[in-house]
C-alpha cells in the first residue's frame, strides 16, 4: 500500500498490492507468453487459457452449477441494462419487475423500457433513496417476465442484506459494486452482471453469469446483432470480437488473489465488514460532524456515504484528506456530500487512517 496515495474513489478502485506488482511485470511480458500483455494476441492458446481460468475461478468462488455460463463482455453494467431486455422482455406479454432503489437502478428502468413494459414494485425517490424496501412493501408477481434489482447502490451507500424476489421468476441482478465480495446463494439468480473495475479488476470487462436455461426458454432473435446476443458470446467462449486482453488479465490475477491469498468469499466478506464498521464507527462517533446517508440497517459495505453540516465544511474536509493522501472521497455528483469506497482491495490498513483522520477532523470542530 503507498503511505501516500490511498484509493477511495468508487470506481476504478483499488487493486491488491501484489496484484499491481504483477502487473507491472506482466507489461514488459507476461509469464508463459514471452511477450508484453498489451500485445497478447486474443487469438493465442495462451489467452484463451487466461479466458478459461478465470471461468474456472469464477465457477468454484461462487459454487456454480454446470448450467450457468460465465461470460466476459465489453460494454460495463450499462450495456447489461439493454441486452438483457432483449433476451427476455422482446415480445413478452407480461412486464417485468423492477426496484427503484437509486442512480444507478433508476438507469436500467428506462432502457427495459424500449423493449416492453416495466412495473416498478418500489420506488425509494420520494425518500431521495435514503433506505431500501422492507419486504412488506413489496408485491411480486408470479407471471412477470422477470425481476431485477440492483444489490448494492453505489451512490447512496445502499446494499440488500437478503436475497429478494420468487424462486419461480428469473432473478437478475446487478452487483457490479459488491459482486465477489461475499458470498452468495448463486443457484437462485437466472443472471447476475457486474463490470470489473470496482472488486474485479481495472475498467473494460463485465462478467456476466447467466443460466443457459435463459437461452433455451425461447428461440434466438434473428433481430438481434451477434454483439448483443448472448448466444454469440457463449458460442465464442468470450472471444466474439477483440476483448480488453489486458482488463481479463488483471482480472484474473485479482481472481487468484481472492481465492489463493485470502481465501474466498467467507474471509473476503470478514474483511470488509470490519473494514466498513471502522468507518461507520466514525460517523457514529460524531453524527453532529459526520451524517450517515444510508438507514442503518441498509448500510453498504462497499460506500460508506455521508454528508456534513455544510457544504462549506464538505469542502474543507476534502481539501484537508487530499493533503493528508486520502483519493476519491467526493461524493457522486447527482447527490453531492462525501462516499469512501471501500471495495476488495483496499486494505484495512487503510481504513483504519481514514477513521483517525475523520476522528482528528471532527475533534477539532467540537
Amino acid at each position: 500500500m503507498d503511505a501516500n496515495q490511498l484509493n477511495f474513489s468508487a470506481g476504478p478502485g483499488a487493486l491488491p498490492a501484489t496484484v499491481l506488482e504483477q502487473v507491472q511485470e506482466a507489461v514488459r511480458a507476461a509469464p508463459g507468453a514471452g511477450l508484453s500483455i498489451l500485445g497478447i494476441s486474443h487469438r493465442s492458446p495462451w489467452f484463451a487459457d487466461v479466458v478459461a481460468e478465470v471461468e474456472t475461478r469464477v465457477r468454484r468462488l461462487l459454487g456454480l452449477p454446470e448450467r450457468y455460463h460465465v461470460l466476459l463482455l465489453q460494454g460495463g453494467a450499462t450495456q447489461q441494462f439493454s441486452m438483457l431486455p432483449m433476451l427476455l422482455l422482446r415480445g413478452h406479454q407480461t412486464p417485468a419487475d423492477y426496484l427503484l432503489t437509486g442512480y444507478w437502478s433508476g438507469k436500467s428502468v428506462p432502457e427495459a423500457r424500449r423493449e416492453g413494459r416495466v412495473r416498478l414494485l418500489w420506488d425509494g425517490s420520494p425518500e431521495c433513496f435514503h433506505r431500501l424496501p422492507d419486504d412488506r412493501e413489496l408485491q411480486f408477481a408470479a407471471d412477470a417476465a422477470f425481476f431485477h434489482y440492483v444489490s448494492n447502490e453505489t451512490v447512496e451507500g445502499l446494499q440488500f442484506q437478503r436475497i429478494p424476489g420468487l424462486d419461480t421468476v428469473p432473478r437478475i441482478c446487478d452487483m457490479s459494486s459488491d459482486f465477489l465480495s461475499r458470498p452468495i446463494q448463486a443457484e437462485r439468480f437466472q443472471c447476475i452482471y457486474a463490470h470489473a473495475q470496482k472488486n474485479l479488476g481495472p475498467a473494460g470487462v463485465t462478467l456476466v453469469i447467466l443460466d443457459d436455461q435463459l437461452l433455451t426458454a425461447k428461440p434466438a432473435d434473428p433481430s438481434l446483432p451477434g454483439f448483443l446476443d448472448y448466444r454469440e458470446h457463449v458460442r465464442t467462449h468470450s472471444i466474439y470480437n477483440t476483448p480488453p486482453v489486458f482488463a481479463i488479465y488483471v482480472t484474473l490475477l485479482v481472481l487468484r488473489w481472492l481465492e489463493d491469498s485470502i481465501g474466498g468469499l467467507a474471509a473476503m466478506a470478514a474483511i470488509n465488514q470490519r473494514k466498513a464498521a471502522t468507518l461507520y464507527a466514525a460517523l457514529d462517533q460524531y453524527p453532529d460532524v459526520f451524517m450517515g446517508r444510508a438507514r442503518v440497517q441498509d448500510r453498504s459495505l462497499m460506500n460508506v456515504v455521508f454528508t456534513m453540516p455544510s457544504p462549506e465544511i464538505e469542502q474543507q474536509f476534502l481539501h484537508e484528506a487530499a493533503s493528508a493522501g486520502f483519493s476519491g472521497l467526493g461524493g457522486h455528483r447527482a447527490i453531492g456530500g462525501l462516499r469512501a469506497s471501500i471495495y476488495n482491495g483496499l486494505e484495512q490498513a487503510a481504513c483504519d487512517r481514514l477513521a483517525a483522520f475523520m476522528t482528528d477532523f471532527a475533534a477539532k470542530r467540537r
